[in-house]
């Protein structure tokens, strides 16, 4: 590999993170539009540097040769969830995809790393559509929730500042944090329904007021002003006394009253 292009070398890796994050955020938007629970809070991705990737592999005595196969995580995706179930959920809906080979997984919530750290990975190679033909490529996926990725990245950072020998206070500073971040996992777990029942009423609440505004906004449209300013002062009031089921009347009365004005219009 001496004098390659890590420009070129790196594009099938660059456009598998691509391809990747827009099919798993394709899958929480279907989840979310079948109104079911969507375990995926958000995705990240990112390509390893080319200092970060020779430093790893002089680190594991990995061949210049044999980056592609020696070094497992080049391509990296990143899926934040809520809770420690999720994670479990999201790599079974990994593991089933037809569109990538899972080539094994570490557990490292059962299984944590002395230094606290906790994540679930899954090695999986990926077939890169390039205009050289399909070329299998490997990504590293990495499951955890927001507590552990909030640890991970301050980990990441002292270690960035101590080049990787941190003070032995440090560490064990860190091995507390890291605990407390898990223990903040349990506790958000064990109120697991109550939460996401408040999201659910939330969204709900959301979805009923943007179709309130947008239909009253047509109303307008219609030239239809004084029962459009008539609606808009109901909508008021409804909104100040927090009153869902109120607005969701007002929802109907406005639907009735813009399909009158389309039926007039034509």
């Amino acid at each position: 590999m001496d004098g390659m292009d890590w420009g070129k070398f790196l594009l099938p890796y660059e456009q598998a993170v691509e391809e990747l994050k827009v099919k798993l955020k394709s899958l929480r938007s279907e989840l979310k539009a079948r109104d079911e629970y969507a375990p995926i809070e958000f995705i990240t991705g990112r390509v390893k540097r080319v200092s970060s990737i020779l430093e790893k592999a002089r680190r594991l005595s990995v061949p210049l040769d044999r980056i592609e196969v020696g070094i497992e995580d080049i391509a990296g995706i990143r899926i934040m969830c809520q809770f420690v179930d999720d994670i479990y959920r999201v790599a079974d809906m990994i593991r089933q995809r037809k569109d990538l080979t899972l080539v094994y997984e570490k557990d490292y919530i059962t299984n944590y790393k002395d230094s606290g750290y906790r994540s679930y990975h899954l090695i999986v190679e990926y077939p890169v559509q390039t205009s050289l033909g399909s070329k299998p490529v490997l990504a590293e996926i990495q499951v955890r929730t927001l507590a552990m990725n909030f640890w991970a990245t301050i980990e990441h950072s002292l270690n960035y500042k101590y080049r990787n020998q941190l003070p032995e206070h440090v560490r064990e500073r860190l091995r507390k944090a890291a605990e407390a971040a898990f223990s903040l996992d349990n506790e958000m777990s064990n109120i697991r329904q109550e939460i996401v029942d408040a999201q659910r009423d939330f969204e709900e609440s959301s979805l009923v007021v943007r179709r309130v505004l947008n239909e009253i906004q047509e109303l307008y449209y219609f030239r239809r002003v004084r029962e459009a300013a008539q609606f808009q002062r109901r909508f008021n009031e409804l909104w100040e006394q927090d009153d869902l089921w109120g607005l969701k009347e007002l929802l109907s009365e406005v639907q009735a009253a813009l399909a009158r004005a389309r039926k007039g219009g034509q």
